[in-house]
């Protein structure tokens, strides 16, 4: 009987370490330990705790998705809508252009995360005021600014490996896209189109994320006379002799194919005649997350049917790739 209680009390005592080992691993695990992070808009911003991160943005959640944090995740923007199962049932504080300081500060944030496009001045000057260390992530629409938004979000979080690992995934799919948009000898000519309403169509000209992912995938951006997303007329329409009109699927204020080939100056373009019109999901295509390369690739082939087949065979490494922390 001795015998077997002293087996007990040891079996027991080697329960009690083992399970006091496993608290100290599993918070040693979850420490953060400080980063300086120099961000948007040059401001060096210390992070201390990351448990509780408002991601405002659907390309800094889908990084913090692929970076497997999606549980330090505290509350996300109308914009973070992928991946589906990282954001279901998480706290909304809407469109990130139209923030409040309350909706974002009642989540009680340790940490925010927010596209350097996020507003209104007024709750971003709140936020800084309530001690919130909020981290404005830059909106650069390029190979280089991606790999770079992936690197800095990961650094923020104290997860820099598993960004290391993702930002290699993404290069190695620009490099197909490079291959791919290699054998392109005939650019077309490609209009981008938000919304058509009242039969005036606003159209991407330069330094936006339509003009880029034309540019990546092997386009030529049919507007080049002005920067940001303007309306146009029927005259610049025709003008502008779009190959493809290409847009982003959406609920309301959509421009679908009905309205694209009922439209009397879009019938007066080569895509007219062709009735080349695309549509693709709008953060994908435009998100500049971690698949835009194959968002890219999915363009070419599309506007490039002879690289359909080599793009049929590809298997994006950013999306197939165990890269969470």
């Amino acid at each position: 009987m001795i015998a077997l209680a002293a087996f007990t009390r040891r079996r027991r005592a080697a329960l009690l370490a083992a399970t006091l080992l496993a608290c100290g691993m599993t918070s040693t695990a979850r420490a953060t330990e400080p980063v300086k992070i120099r961000d948007a808009h040059g401001r060096d911003v210390t992070v201390t705790d990351s448990s509780r991160t408002v991601s405002i943005g659907g390309a800094i959640t889908e990084v913090l998705a692929d970076l497997g944090l999606e549980k330090r995740i505290a509350g996300i923007d109308s914009t973070s809508v992928y991946p589906p199962e990282a954001v279901a049932g998480k706290p909304n504080v809407g469109y990130l252009r139209q923030l409040s300081s309350e909706g974002v500060i009642g989540l009680n944030p340790t940490l925010i995360l927010a596209m350097d496009s996020a507003g209104p001045k007024q709750t971003i000057d709140a936020i800084n005021s309530a001690g919130i260390p909020l981290v404005s992530v830059p909106e650069a629409y390029s190979e280089q600014g991606l790999l770079d938004k992936i690197a800095l979000i990961g650094h923020a979080m104290g997860a820099d490996t598993a960004a290391a690992c993702l930002t290699a995934a993404v290069g190695d799919d620009f490099a197909t896209l490079h291959k791919l948009r290699a054998a392109i000898t005939k650019p077309v000519r490609v209009m981008f189109v938000m919304s058509l309403v009242n039969g005036q169509a606003m159209a991407a000209g330069r330094n936006t994320a339509a003009d880029s992912i034309i540019a990546l995938a092997g386009g030529v951006n049919a507007i080049d006379g002005y920067d940001g997303y303007k309306s146009i007329n029927d005259e610049a329409i025709v003008a502008a002799r779009p190959d493809v009109v290409l847009t982003i699927k959406r609920n309301r204020d959509s421009f679908e194919a009905d309205a694209f080939y009922g439209h009397a100056a879009f019938a007066l373009t080569p895509a007219g005649r062709n009735r080349a019109f695309i549509a693709m999901d709008g953060l994908y295509l435009l998100g500049f997350g971690p698949r835009t390369p194959a968002a890219a690739i999915e363009v070419a082939a599309k506007l490039y049917p002879q690289l359909a087949t080599k793009a049929a065979g590809f298997e994006p490494k950013a999306t197939t790739v165990d890269c969470r922390s």
